[in-house]
């Protein structure tokens, strides 16, 4: 059976998420944060593909959006903060960049199956 390569980004993504979380310091809880919305991802693709039907997978890649926009979220307030070096930060955001750019447009497509 073929990859789905957003099972694979995503799953990579948290991967370097958990290692990038294991080297900061104190915070614990904006840690934490960072930790869940950026595995929480990769849960939703995941559960997405195994949905009750069309509205129930565009729910979960939906959620799976919202995570995106908030890891993106907490990896800028960690550069901001100075907890997080912009080059290493700068590298996630894209590779988060990425993962939003296919999930927005599974769901368009998704949403225009249903209307067919």
């Amino acid at each position: 059976m073929k990859e789905n390569k957003l099972v694979d980004l995503s799953t990579d993504f948290a991967v370097k998420i958990i290692k990038l979380c294991e080297t900061i310091k104190g915070h614990y809880s904006l840690v934490n944060q960072l930790e869940r919305s950026s595995t929480s991802i990769g849960a939703n693709i995941h559960e997405a593909n195994y949905a009750h039907g069309k509205n129930d997978f565009i729910a979960k890649l939906q959620i799976a959006l919202k995570e995106c926009y908030e890891t993106e979220y907490w990896l800028e307030l960690f550069v901001k903060s100075e907890m997080l070096d912009r080059e290493i930060a700068k590298n996630l955001y894209n590779q988060c960049g990425t993962i939003r750019k296919i999930l927005i447009s599974s769901i368009n497509t998704a949403k225009q199956n249903i209307d067919k």
